[in-house]
């Protein structure tokens, strides 16, 4: 049992075989179900990279982002800012390890010494 694409139950049919299928019970359910989808695309992904099992991953995406009220074209402006001001994942850029960023104390507040952090954003 796992999540198809829409039409495969009909496609089935129309081959002359027969499926059993169901709809996700609710919201909570198509979510999971999709976790597991994007999981075994983007193995197929890895294993055979071609455009197909890549607009298969898009396609989780899209429906992740329509369950969660995200318009996909905002997501890709907001990809495409990201990687203007920070960069892609194209060079394989593998960071091994920051300073944490130095904490500014402003007269007449105390301040705890730094911390060091694992956030991405202080890096």
């Amino acid at each position: 049992m796992k999540l198809v694409r829409d039409f495969i139950p009909q496609i089935i049919e129309e081959s002359g075989r027969t499926c059993e299928w169901r709809k996700v019970k609710d919201r909570t359910e198509h979510i999971e179900r999709l976790k597991e989808k994007i999981i075994e695309e983007t193995d197929e992904f890895i294993e055979n990279s071609c455009v197909e099992e890549a607009a298969d991953m898009l396609e989780v995406l899209f429906a992740f982002t329509f369950l969660h009220d995200i318009d996909f074209e905002e997501v890709l402006d907001a990809a495409r800012e990201k990687s203007e001001k920070r960069g892609g994942f194209m060079e394989g850029i593998i960071l091994e390890s920051a300073t944490p960023r130095q904490k500014t104390m402003h007269p007449g507040m105390e301040w705890e010494p730094a911390v060091v952090s694992n956030d991405p954003t202080d890096w």
